[in-house]
């Protein structure tokens, strides 16, 4: 997909890892019913680019999340979100949207982190 549509999977600049928006695919490349499911493969997603530069999730200062359906997202994305962001929390965005690129997804997410001199 990045070298199809041209774009970093995170772009290191000033000191800060931009992480490009994370999807939640299964294993065949189609996006989970279940909106959990995806947010849980998007976090894994997000997890192998940070790990990619040396990074984790502690490092993660700021996070913003797509979603369609925002209204009913209050009631299972802080948990999964809770599972692989701990405390000291980054700052937290969560947008409504119309759609996302592929069809079936409901959410997104994207990040920048801090990187380690």
């Amino acid at each position: 997909m990045y070298t199809d549509y041209h774009y970093s999977p995170a772009y290191e600049a000033g000191g800060f890892l931009f992480i490009s928006g994370q999807i939640g695919l299964d294993e065949h490349g189609e996006a989970p019913e279940e909106p959990a499911e995806q947010a849980r493969l998007a976090f894994e997603g997000m997890r192998e680019v940070l790990h990619a530069a040396g990074l984790d999730f502690t490092d993660l200062v700021s996070l913003t999340s797509h979603h369609i359906g925002v209204d009913s997202m209050l009631e299972w994305f802080p948990q999964v979100k809770d599972t692989f962001v701990k405390e000291p929390y980054p700052a937290w965005t969560a947008l409504g949207v119309a759609g996302l690129a592929i069809p079936g997804l409901v959410v997104e997410i994207a990040g920048i982190a801090r990187c380690r001199v």
